[in-house]
């Protein structure tokens, strides 16, 4: 991948998938297709929620949760009021759920996040939390089969809480044969490049810090 790709500014890696409807890395499609129909087989539709992301979605995410239009949540999950934070906590909160613009690994189309479409039946309003996925949740099934399966397929969780800085997020899929060689090629210069010229709110106290907001949030995974 070059910057441009690495850092959701250009999707030209991109091929879109028909079923189920996914942007996906032009690698990692026929993987993740033979795990979804290993998946069927045991009877879970798995179905991403959310598969490639460009740079200007993840900016309007940003600036959303900064700005106060977007909730943004603590550790617990619970609202924060953007207003009463300094640029320094509210990047750190951001952060804890949502990526830089960037650095989000959805711009390499490596990553997805996924639910078993079977167990949310009827009106059941996904929320994407853990709880979701813990023992008793409608996706705890789907939580233990990915545990067991999803490695034979190249696809690893990067965000258990074990290591990463972000909170953990069960629902998240990475291609691991595309997504290493992405992170390790994402220098804090690549990212500062890719930010600089963008309208990112906070940015100043972002670029500031951008070392240590890369070597956590971006370097900082549970490897698989």
């Amino acid at each position: 991948m070059n910057e441009d790709e690495l850092t959701g500014r250009a999707c030209t890696h991109i091929s879109a998938v028909d079923d189920p409807k996914c942007l996906l890395h032009a690698q990692a499609v026929t993987p993740f297709l033979n795990l979804r129909r290993a998946a069927a087989a045991d009877g879970i539709d798995l179905e991403p929620l959310s598969s490639f992301r460009g740079f200007d979605r993840q900016l309007a995410i940003w600036n959303g949760k900064f700005s106060g239009e977007r909730p943004m949540l603590d550790a617990a999950g619970t609202r924060l009021e953007a207003g009463a934070l300094s640029p320094k906590d509210r990047i750190d909160a951001i952060l804890m759920w949502s990526a830089l613009p960037g650095a989000s690994r959805h711009h390499w189309g490596t990553d997805l996040d996924v639910v078993d479409r079977n167990a949310a039946a009827g009106d059941y309003q996904i929320k994407l939390t853990p709880d979701e996925f813990a023992p008793g949740g409608p996706f705890a099934a789907l939580d233990g089969w990915l545990e067991i399966h999803a490695p034979r397929f190249g696809f690893f969780r990067p965000f258990k809480g074990e290591r990463s800085g972000v909170q953990p997020e069960p629902w998240h899929l990475s291609f691991a044969p595309i997504a290493e060689k992405a992170r390790r090629l994402l220098s804090p210069a690549v990212l500062r490049n890719a930010i600089r010229g963008a309208p990112l709110l906070g940015k100043e106290a972002v670029l500031e810090r951008l070392d240590e907001l890369h070597a956590r949030y971006v370097a900082r995974i549970d490897l698989p």
